[in-house]
């Protein structure tokens, strides 16, 4: 499915679903086993296959807990999950360490089957999955500068992982906000060189990265997910130094995360949040209105209105789209 994909149907099925992941009526079983479909109870990108968390190699815990992200920079399904990591980095951060794994979504487009042969069939699917997951996601840029292939962005996290784990992670968030809100495409160069120029990252170095070390760190990634039986994103292992392992398997509530910390460690306690929009912000630069909701526990129904009365005080500015808003502290 990764890198040497046994077969392009299964290129389609990760693409379609997680670039679209719409609801869908109840499926008969010989349906939900058909690679094309996505699983609304499972809420996963791909296949529902089992999974092999036995093989999985990580680098030492040193915090009490590790969380595995399989991801990829234009799955449609981890940017609707969001809201609930970012909370759990809040609660849980003290104790939980976040390490990302590439995924290889888009390989390229040289296929032709399943409804999706060419990138504007992915534009209507993201303007559903938006409304789907209170996300905003414009899926015109499939028809205005489509992406040949999700590997040069993914590519690029590992390079900026090279550099500072932190400063990646701000550098995965910058480049989903073009690529969903910007409509702008991610897998050119000169883009993801202005998104690590944003986040502080050596923009040079990374160029020269990409065509060396960090290709070769992507392409272990492909094939640490092959062999954990990896079908779809967005997949989360979590973990303690004991080998004690749950996994969270698709876009999921935010007590399903917390489940799977309690249960590995019983005694693990939430840190208490500052939940005043100043402290939230500062904590992220940018947030949607059901990320602001999910944080701060104000209704969803309340958020934009006040997220739009703190505009007058300057200190944050808006993006709108067609779906929705994102709104950003505003750099002095």
């Amino acid at each position: 499915m990764f890198g040497t994909m046994t077969t392009r149907i299964k290129i389609v099925s990760i693409l379609l679903v997680s670039l679209s992941c719409q609801a869908q009526k109840p499926q008969s079983m010989e349906q939900k086993n058909n690679p094309l479909l996505c699983d609304p109870v499972e809420g996963i990108c791909g296949v529902s296959d089992s999974l092999h968390p036995s093989t999985l190699q990580t680098n030492p815990v040193e915090k009490p807990m590790k969380v595995v992200y399989f991801t990829d920079p234009i799955c449609s399904s981890c940017w609707g999950i969001e809201p609930q990591l970012r909370k759990l980095k809040l609660e849980y951060g003290s104790i939980l360490e976040f390490e990302y794994r590439m995924g290889g979504l888009l390989p390229d487009w040289s296929y032709n089957s399943g409804g999706i042969s060419k990138p504007s069939d992915v534009a209507h699917h993201w303007d559903e999955v938006s409304q789907h997951y209170d996300m905003p996601i414009d899926g015109d840029v499939w028809l205005e500068d489509p992406l040949h292939s999700s590997y040069p962005p993914s590519i690029a996290f590992k390079a900026a992982q090279m550099q500072d784990d932190k400063k990646a992670v701000l550098f995965l968030r910058e480049i989903r906000e073009m690529v969903f809100l910007q409509k702008i495409n991610i897998a050119k160069w000169e883009n993801l060189a202005k998104a690590a120029q944003q986040v502080g990252l050596d923009v040079e170095q990374m160029k020269s990265d990409v065509v060396g070390k960090a290709k070769q760190l992507f392409e272990a990634d492909l094939k640490e997910a092959r062999s954990m039986g990896v079908r779809g994103f967005p997949t989360l292992f979590f973990m303690d130094d004991k080998e004690r392992r749950e996994v969270v398997y698709g876009s999921k509530p935010y007590a399903s995360f917390e489940a799977a910390i309690l249960k590995i460690l019983p005694t693990a306690t939430k840190t208490e949040v500052n939940t005043q929009w100043e402290a939230l912000f500062s904590n992220y630069q940018s947030l949607t209105a059901k990320e602001f909701s999910v944080l701060s526990g104000m209704p969803r129904t309340e958020c934009d209105a006040f997220l739009d009365k703190q505009l007058a005080t300057g200190k944050l500015q808006k993006l709108t789209t067609k779906n929705g808003s994102i709104w950003k502290i505003q750099k002095l």
